[in-house]
């Protein structure tokens, strides 16, 4: 237990010391993303995050002093308690953002909860299937609505008064002037997850109000995922445990590990990225390009930054978060990567959307539609924007092209050469889709493809390019390379679990110069995470 102690005191409080130097310079994300009306009338643009105060980012001061509270409260308690620790402590985080709307997350809670007692009760009482689809429909639908209205009322209602426009110029928008709740996706996500499961029979209800409340609130994922399973995640919170040092300390470094990923290298990328895409129209030719190719890069550090440093802080708890990305990039198909890239969302959709549409059980028509049924919806999970879904539709045709011809792919990409081949097409079609992913605007992504080559052959098509980047580029070349050699050994090994079993020497060294990194090379300004939007 000593051991642990230091070790963890030794990584946490370089974590608190970071804290203090970005605490002084850094803007944090706002309680919740500003949805206006019409545009000018908030000030803001509809759908974009904006920072308005300070408040617990994982690589805060805050948030590391929250942690070692919360850490040694939970297993200073008795096992009855802990749930009710965890519960009040998600609460405490979720309601830094916004005190006002930790209600919303409540109703979501009593949704879901209340709809799967309901189908557990009917199911007991043998009331018949009619009864238990009442439960599941209020429950799915109550979920639905919640999110309708914060996040999709104005993308529909601007959609058919466009249509409308076509026949009556004067038509005006109905709009609302809401705010779109921070992780509000993926919680009621998560709650409709739960509610399927238990209308599936794959899990009872849970009868535990707490429990089920911390399970659907549980802080390291509230805001961005992973998107956890009830199966998974309520049975190990249901159990009792004994703190484990293997466990802790595994989490302290896969979190480690994704402060490096997200200060180091995505904070970097977001200062070229933010240059241009705040302004696309006023940039041209290298400029998009090189956005374009260091979008899948920044978002992956992003992303799986914090998944990596959420599933770490689970560990800490002794609970195990599912898997979120598995070293994507060497994917050498599209249908791969997502089996890859943010797997506990690609999984939801396989499970309770594209499985239930038929799969591929009923011809390959009908398995090529759903795929693109299935990346529409998660184009709109995403944002609430037609370029959002232009993206997933993108990602679908990919893949319905690959299902097309799976054979002589697959004989392709069985070869050393082949798999190359395939490593990197499958990047450029997710570099190019990205476009559409980053872009604010189906304007601005028609705008990226026509002017981005542009310049080209002449002096101004680098001059201009270095002028907007000032930063060394070493530093994020240098970065990228070990984030390459750590992903190529992550395909073979755990390496958290590697790590811990090297020399103590070996091992604190590396930590040491993780932090060192971190302090020196650190991107100064906003470090919103990106998925903070969603």
């Amino acid at each position: 237990m000593e051991g642990f102690f230091r070790e963890a005191i030794r990584v946490s409080g370089g974590v608190v010391q970071l804290g203090e130097r970005l605490h002084g310079m850094q803007e944090v994300v706002s309680s919740s993303l500003i949805i206006s009306t019409k545009e000018g009338r908030s000030g803001r643009e509809p759908g974009r995050l904006f920072l308005d105060k300070d408040i617990m980012l994982f690589h805060s001061l805050e948030f590391a002093i929250f942690l070692i509270i919360v850490f040694f409260v939970y297993w200073a308690v008795p096992q009855r308690l802990r749930s009710f620790v965890l519960l009040v402590s998600s609460l405490y985080f979720y309601m830094q953002w916004n005190v006002k709307y930790v209600t919303l997350i409540l109703l979501a809670i009593g949704i879901s909860y209340l709809s799967a007692l309901g189908i557990g009760r009917a199911r007991e009482k043998g009331q018949g299937k009619g009864r238990e689809k009442f439960f599941f429909l209020m429950g799915i639908l109550g979920c639905i609505l919640l999110l309708f209205f914060f996040k999709y009322f104005n993308f529909l209602s601007e959609s058919i008064t466009a249509l409308i426009r076509m026949v009556d110029p004067s038509a005006k928008d109905i709009l609302l002037d809401v705010l779109l709740p921070v992780g509000i996706t993926f919680y009621t996500f998560q709650t409709m997850g739960y509610v399927i499961d238990v209308y599936r029979g794959d899990i009872k209800a849970e009868k535990d109000l707490v429990l089920y409340a911390a399970y659907i609130s549980f802080f390291p994922q509230l805001v961005a995922g992973p998107i956890e399973r009830s199966t998974n995640l309520l049975p190990q919170m249901r159990a009792e445990k004994q703190f484990s040092y293997e466990e802790a300390a595994y989490g302290m470094r896969l979190m480690a590990w994704g402060y490096f990923k997200k200060l180091l290298i995505a904070d970097a990328m977001a200062v070229y990225m933010d240059r241009v895409y705040n302004n696309i129209q006023g940039h041209a030719g290298l400029d998009l390009i090189l956005v374009g190719v260091i979008f899948p890069i920044r978002i992956y550090c992003d992303f799986s930054a914090y998944s990596d440093i959420a599933t770490g802080c689970a560990r800490l708890f002794g609970i195990r978060l599912m898997k979120n990305f598995d070293c994507p990039f060497f994917s050498k198909t599209t249908t791969e990567l997502w089996r890859r890239w943010h797997i506990s969302l690609s999984s939801w959709f396989r499970d309770y959307v594209y499985i239930p549409l038929g799969g591929s059980r009923r011809g390959a028509f009908r398995k090529w539609l759903n795929i693109l049924i299935v990346f529409a919806l998660s184009g709109l999970w995403h944002g609430a924007a037609w370029h959002f879904v232009v993206w997933g539709l993108i990602e679908g045709v990919v893949q319905v092209v690959e299902a097309v011809f799976a054979k002589p792919v697959k004989k392709l990409t069985s070869s050393k050469a082949g798999g190359v081949i395939g490593l990197i097409v499958t990047n450029f079609f997710f570099m190019v889709s990205g476009v559409f992913f980053c872009v604010r605007s189906m304007p601005d992504g028609a705008y990226y493809f026509s002017h981005c080559l542009d310049g080209i052959g002449t002096k101004d098509f680098f001059r201009n390019t270095i002028q907007l980047y000032p930063l060394p580029a070493a530093v994020i070349l240098g970065s990228i390379a070990l984030l390459t050699v750590y992903d190529a050994m992550s395909l073979r090994r755990d390496m958290p679990e590697w790590i811990g079993k090297q020399p103590k020497a070996l091992r604190y060294a590396m930590y040491a110069g993780i932090l060192l990194l971190l302090m020196l090379l650190r991107t100064t300004g906003k470090t919103e995470f990106v998925y903070f939007q969603f």
